[in-house]
């Protein structure tokens, strides 16, 4: 089932996950695997695989297994950086053949100062390459307090609206923990044009390492009731996991409160976490719509 569909008479909760490293036991992803599909998300989505490369392959396994051992809707991610057009066909038919009707496509992280040799120099162009040669259901990424390349916030609608019309059937945004920026990206969305769904991607925080990594990549802003939390609690691991769980639930409830099209939750591998916010907030997202999206 195509995701975009999802959206029409329901609030859509799905999670993410990501490959093990190379040599990492694959076990434990299943065994995650196993205890997430107990909450009977409305998909799962896989990053693309842990060092690149031709670990690539490790994603769209585990997407074909989450379709076809687990009963749900799968979503492979693709980034598209240093790409070859005939290397994208390659993923892509490897991805129709295991029965995934849905593809996040990204640009991909840079490294270094260096462009990667490619066919796709953004996103966009991988979005139109599989718009034209795939029925596939495409899902793109958005950034409520602006991309980190952006020039500014018009600017980055401007290549948004740019992607949707590409083929972009729905939106997942990185994560934020000001529900106001979300508020203000959304309205400003839908008066650009933007009409397709927005998942707003919610993280739990539950170290400092892992905040301070994620502000450093995404440039996400810290409120002051979060940096309480995090200044209270960073020395007592069990509390610090709690206290981001639970600002994660405030966080989701306010948002299915003002009408959200969903809620994608970066699980971390952690089905510990993820069970208890869904637990959590699992009425509201039950809650019929009053009309339909």
């Amino acid at each position: 089932m195509k995701t975009a569909d999802l959206f029409e008479q329901k609030t859509v909760f799905s999670l993410e996950v990501f490959p093990p490293k190379p040599d990492a036991d694959e076990s434990v992803i299943y065994d995650t695997l196993e205890q997430l599909a107990d909450i009977s998300p409305d998909f799962i989505s896989v990053t693309y695989g842990a060092g690149g490369g031709k670990n690539g392959c490790k994603t769209i396994q585990i997407a074909s297994d989450i379709q076809n051992r687990y009963g749900v809707e799968s979503v492979a991610h693709l980034p598209c950086i240093g790409l070859t057009k005939a290397q994208a066909h390659e993923i892509l038919e490897n991805i129709r053949e295991s029965g995934i009707e849905n593809v996040l496509a990204l640009r991909g992280d840079r490294t270094g100062d260096t462009e990667a040799v490619g066919d796709f120099r953004h996103a966009s162009d991988l979005i139109r390459f599989i718009k034209e040669n795939y029925d596939i259901n495409i899902i793109a990424a958005c950034y409520p307090e602006v991309h980190p390349e952006s020039t500014s916030a018009v600017d980055d609608l401007k290549w948004l609206r740019h992607k949707v019309e590409c083929g972009a059937d729905h939106l997942i945004s990185q994560l934020f923990l000001d529900n106001r920026y979300f508020y203000d990206f959304y309205e400003k969305a839908r008066i650009a044009g933007i009409e397709v769904p927005i998942e707003a991607g919610i993280m739990p925080v539950t170290n400092k390492r892992q905040i301070e990594r994620m502000v450093k990549l995404c440039g996400v802003e810290l409120p002051k009731k979060f940096v309480r939390v995090l200044e209270k609690y960073e020395h007592n691991e069990t509390a610090l996991r709690d206290a981001g769980i639970a600002y994660a639930i405030d966080q989701i409830a306010d948002l299915i409160a003002e009408g959200v099209d969903g809620i994608h939750l970066y699980t971390m591998n952690n089905s510990y976490i993820a069970h208890h916010i869904f637990e959590a907030v699992e009425s509201l997202i039950s809650a019929p719509l009053l009309t339909a999206k």
